[in-house]
């Protein structure tokens, strides 16, 4: 499957974002919350807006592959989403509004054209079939 790969270097992108929350604690002594800092606040936040667009973004992925998309347009969506999350988490880790802006436009237009692309790729049959 195709979205396999985009699923696992989401789940690295995750991963990397949490180990700059991390070192980011330790560094400032902060188990919970930002403890006032704002560079940790920023990691925290960088961290939450991934977990909260990856999900759906990879479901969205995972079903357009399932009604047999082609695979060239999974992968450029693919790139496509993991480039708009590095932008986002760039921009907001650094302050770099730009980045950040352009970021989230890239997730939120794929987002819905995603959503689109798997009700055009929907088979017509399944809308009404039986059980």
């Amino acid at each position: 499957m195709v979205s396999v790969i985009y699923i696992a270097l989401a789940g690295l992108l995750i991963v990397k974002l949490s180990l700059n929350v991390i070192a980011l604690r330790r560094q400032h002594r902060v188990s919970v919350g930002d403890g006032g800092h704002e560079a940790l606040m920023l990691a925290i936040r960088t961290q939450a807006n991934a977990t909260e667009y990856l999900p759906i973004a990879l479901l969205l992925l995972v079903g357009l592959e399932l009604n047999h998309a082609p695979k060239l347009l999974l992968h450029g969506l693919g790139i496509l989403l993991l480039a708009g999350r590095c932008l986002h988490a760039f921009g907001l880790s650094k302050s770099v509004m730009n980045y950040r802006v352009l970021g989230m436009q890239i997730t939120l237009f794929w987002i819905i054209g995603v959503a689109v692309l798997n009700l055009v790729f929907l088979p017509f049959d399944a809308l009404f079939a039986a059980g």
